[in-house]
């Protein structure tokens, strides 16, 4: 069987404990991987600092450069698995693995393989964006000038933790530019997509990055836990349980649920059908797997229409094979999650009172239940709720295509929505526009017609890296 090793700063190591990920279809055994316990990584972590001058020693200019030649490795050239094996694993071969573990199209992983070789190949537009123009090479010195004032940054850290998801091998472009700011990597991978950070870590290595920059260690929640807590800056992606905890901790930043929504102003309602491919696109893609996906659709009339004509797209979003290009849904590599799924929603819809009804508009029109195996796998089928705002399943989020269809008057927006990860507006009245502007509740705010799944990686998401890892300091020099 292939086995994923640990890397303790770049050197692989195989532990005593193990844990087995397993084919989603067969339920066989896939892939062994070494797991590291707390202890491991808290004298691992005693070497940050070492670590971190030896990145700091290379010039922001060569690690664009690095940054670049990596992307082409990651999306072209076959890769080492396991350092201490000649095993090798070539672009297909990753795209066949991520697929086997978390039960993602080919299609869609080829899709988040191109997002990541944006990310690398895009690095110093990326960095332009969340530095707000600054000359990146004052990362060099620490002091440099910016239109004629003195400048200085430096470090809060000596290393950037991160608790990865299996969802999506796309998250990982969020993380991918803190190795041009100088950053070392202490990452714990999803327990069912190793692949992704591991593949990125040989592609930097082979574009010329010391190996020692890196640390990679497949662990459970206590050991992901250890890592937040001995590293000076974290990221965790999870959900509302597992993310809970960090939420109050300055030094973790948080990539929980999105609640992202589609928002049609009054001005635009009466043309909603011009805007059904937006709301299908939002929903749909990526198999629904993404918080940047629409979980909901909030509008000021029609929206009984709208579900209606949403449900009538998405039902048609039916389980296609793994290998099939037109394949959009992913089956759950656990078939008993998706049984949980739609059971709490059964039970929502059953819950709901005359004061706040919700009804499951796409299983009138599919006739037939949520959930369903076929292909060797067990699929949730896109769900459209139509439901007043006060109703639970107005604001939830799932990993397949669902979304609420809310109707409010305009002036409960964008106040009604609650915290939403991306919000499309789709409005020309700049007042109401303006609304959405002024609210601390969006994070991302497309102005008109664009599909919430559509992002620009040089903004800020959830937090701006460069702002999570440095800190400008006050900073006089005597003539």
């Amino acid at each position: 069987m292939r086995h994923i090793p640990i890397l303790r700063w770049g050197t692989p190591y195989r532990s005593v404990d193990r844990s087995i990920v397993p084919h989603f279809r067969t339920r066989e055994p896939f892939v062994e991987m070494s797991l590291a316990n707390p202890g491991l990584i808290r004298r691992d972590m005693r070497r940050q600092a070492e670590i971190r001058t030896t990145l700091a020693r290379i010039p922001v200019a060569e690690l664009v450069r690095m940054s670049q030649a990596a992307a082409e490795h990651f999306l072209r050239d076959a890769l080492p698995l396991d350092p201490s094996s000649s095993e090798v694993q070539t672009p297909q071969d990753y795209i066949e693995q991520v697929s086997a573990t978390t039960g993602m199209p080919w299609s869609n992983v080829r899709r988040n393989m191109m997002k990541v070789h944006g990310v690398l190949s895009h690095v110093a537009q990326v960095l332009q964006g969340l530095t707000r123009g600054l000359d990146l090479s004052l990362l060099d010195e620490g002091v440099g000038e910016s239109d004629g004032q003195m400048l200085s940054f430096f470090p809060r850290t000596d290393s950037l933790g991160v608790v990865l998801p299996s969802n999506s091998p796309g998250v990982h472009a969020l993380w991918a530019p803190a190795t041009v700011l100088k950053m070392p990597l202490v990452l714990k991978p999803g327990s069912a997509e190793p692949w992704t950070p591991l593949r990125m870590i040989h592609a930097w290595v082979k574009a010329g990055l010391p190996h020692d920059v890196f640390g990679y260690y497949p662990a459970d929640h206590a050991g992901g836990n250890e890592i937040l807590r001995a590293t000076g800056r974290g990221m965790v992606f999870g959900d509302v349980g597992s993310t809970r905890r960090w939420k109050a901790d300055p030094r973790v930043e948080v990539h929980g649920p999105g609640f992202s929504k589609i928002v049609i102003g009054p001005d635009l309602a009466d043309d909603w059908e011009n805007y059904l491919d937006l709301m299908v696109e939002s929903i749909s893609n990526n198999g629904g797997r993404s918080c940047v996906n629409a979980s909901g659709v909030w509008v000021t009339r029609h929206a009984d229409k709208i579900a209606q004509a949403l449900a009538e797209r998405l039902v048609t979003i039916m389980p296609r094979p793994s290998e099939d290009p037109d394949a959009v849904l992913a089956p759950f590599a656990d078939a008993a999650i998706a049984q949980r799924i739609a059971a709490a929603i059964d039970q929502d819809l059953g819950g709901g009172d005359d004061r706040a009804p919700a009804r499951d508009v796409s299983a009138d029109v599919r006739g037939t239940d949520r959930v369903v195996t076929v292909y060797g796998g067990t699929y949730l089928l896109p769900t459209v709720i139509r439901c007043d705002p006060a109703h639970p399943l107005a604001n939830r989020e799932y990993l397949f295509p669902y979304a609420s269809v809310v109707q409010v008057p305009p002036s409960q927006l964008p106040s009604g929505l609650g915290p939403s990860l991306v919000v499309t507006c789709v409005s020309a009245d700049p007042v109401f526009q303006e609304r959405f502007v002024a609210s601390p509740h969006v994070d991302r705010l497309n102005l008109g017609p664009i599909a919430t799944t559509q992002i620009g990686w040089d903004q800020p998401h959830e937090g701006n890296l460069f702002d999570h890892l440095y800190a400008r300091r006050s900073i006089q020099r005597l003539a």
